[in-house]
C-alpha cells in the first residue's frame, strides 16, 4: 500500500538547521530516510546507510540514503560549493517519488539566494522547481494546521511578489486554477468527498459592493456564481478579517487567499509550531516544515522540530490516500 512506503527527508541547505532537525524528527513515528550527507549530521546522530527507501534500520537510529556533498557544513555559513549538491538531492528525491520507491517527500528548508549564488539556481523556490521537475505541471501553495481545530487550510493566489503588484497578478485565471487545484487536492490526499471552500476578496470588507474596491463586483464573484453552477461547494467572496475564527473555520475545508499575507498570518497565529506547507497539484506528495533555513541559531541544537515532524505525519498520511 502507498502509505506504508517511507517519505523521502531531503537535507535542504546544509549550513542550515535541516542537519540537525533530521535526528529529532524521528519522534514523528512515520517511517522516513534521510537523504543527504550523513557528515552534516549533528555527531550524535545515530545513523545507519540504507540502500533504498525501503530498508529497515533499528528503532531510533536514522535510515540515510546517502548524497555526498563536495564541502563541509559550517552552521550559519552556507558554502557555494555546496548549491549544486542540493538541487540533486531534491530531483534525486523526486524521481524516487515518482518511480515508486517512496510514498513522498517531505523537504527541509533551502536557502534560495545560495542555490542562485552557487548554483545558477533559476527558480524562486522549492514550489516552482518541483513543479517544472513534475513536467511544469500547475501547482498551488497551500499551509494546514495540524494542531488547531477546526482545521485552517489556506490557499494564497499570489505568493511572493510586492503588494502593489498583487492587483495586476490576481486574475480569475490565476483564481479559477488554485480553487480547482484545491478542490480536487481536498478529494485526493484529504479524502474530503465534498470540499467546502471559501474565497476572500481582495480589499476590506469584500469591496463593499465596490464602495472600497471593483475586483469583487467586477470578476471575483461572478466567477465564482459560475463554478458554483457547476457544483462546487464555494463560498465568496468574504471579508477577510472575519474568515478565520474558529465558528468561520467550521464552515469550509479550506479558503483561498488573494495575496500571501492574508493568507500566512492567520495561520502562523493559529498555529506557529504546527503549520504545514503542502504543495498541491504534484502527481507526487510534497510537504514541508514551515519555517527557513534558521542560520541565526543553526549548529546550536535548539531548533523546534514540531513543524517538520507535523510535515512528515501529513506527508505519510496523504500518501496512504492516494
Amino acid at each position: 500500500m502507498t502509505g506504508t512506503r517511507p517519505i523521502i527527508l531531503t537535507c535542504g541547505e546544509p549550513a542550515g538547521v535541516g542537519p540537525e532537525l533530521a535526528p529529532k524528527a524521528l519522534a514523528a513515528g512515520v517511517p522516513f530516510v534521510f537523504l543527504g550527507d550523513p557528515r552534516h549530521l549533528p555527531p550524535s546522530t545515530r545513523w545507519a546507510e540504507v540502500a533504498t527507501p525501503a530498508d529497515r534500520v533499528e528503532d531510533g537510529v536514522l535510515a540515510v540514503l546517502r548524497h555526498d556533498f563536495p564541502a563541509p557544513a559550517v552552521p550559519g555559513r552556507p558554502d557555494p560549493a555546496n548549491a549544486a549538491a542540493v538541487i540533486e538531492v531534491i530531483a534525486r528525491a523526486v524521481h524516487l517519488a515518482q518511480s515508486g520507491a517512496a510514498g513522498g517527500i517531505c523537504t527541509l528548508p533551502i536557502n534560495k539566494e545560495a542555490l542562485k549564488t552557487g548554483a545558477g539556481f533559476p527558480f524562486p523556490g522549492h514550489t516552482e522547481f518541483l513543479a517544472h521537475l513534475a513536467g511544469d505541471v500547475p501547482v498551488v501553495m497551500m499551509l494546514a494546521s495540524t494542531t488547531v481545530s477546526p482545521p485552517c487550510r489556506v490557499v494564497p493566489v499570489t505568493i511572493h511578489i510586492a503588494l502593489s503588484e498583487v492587483p495586476r497578478a490576481l486574475n480569475p485565471v490565476a483564481m479559477e486554477q488554485a480553487i480547482r487545484i484545491t478542490d480536487a487536492a481536498l478529494r485526493r490526499d484529504f479524502a474530503i468527498a465534498a470540499p467546502r471552500i471559501a474565497v476572500a476578496g481582495l480589499n476590506p470588507h469584500a469591496g463593499e459592493n465596490g464602495v472600497i474596491g471593483t475586483e469583487e463586483t467586477a470578476w471575483i464573484a461572478p466567477l465564482l456564481e459560475h463554478l458554483r453552477a457547476e457544483g462546487l461547494d464555494i463560498s465568496g467572496p468574504l471579508p477577510a478579517d472575519t474568515m478565520f475564527h474558529a465558528p468561520a473555520r467550521a464552515r469550509y475545508d479550506a479558503a483561498i487567499c488573494a495575496y500571501h499575507d492574508q493568507a500566512l498570518i492567520p495561520i502562523k497565529t493559529l498555529d506557529f509550531a504546527g503549520g504545514v506547507n503542502v504543495t498541491l497539484g504534484l502527481p507526487f506528495v510534497r510537504t514541508s516544515p514551515d519555517h527557513g533555513t534558521a542560520f541565526d541559531i543553526a549548529g546550536r541544537g535548539i531548533a523546534d522540530a514540531g513543524s517538520v515532524i507535523a510535515a512528515l505525519r501529513m506527508a505519510h498520511d496523504m500518501a496512504g490516500k492516494r
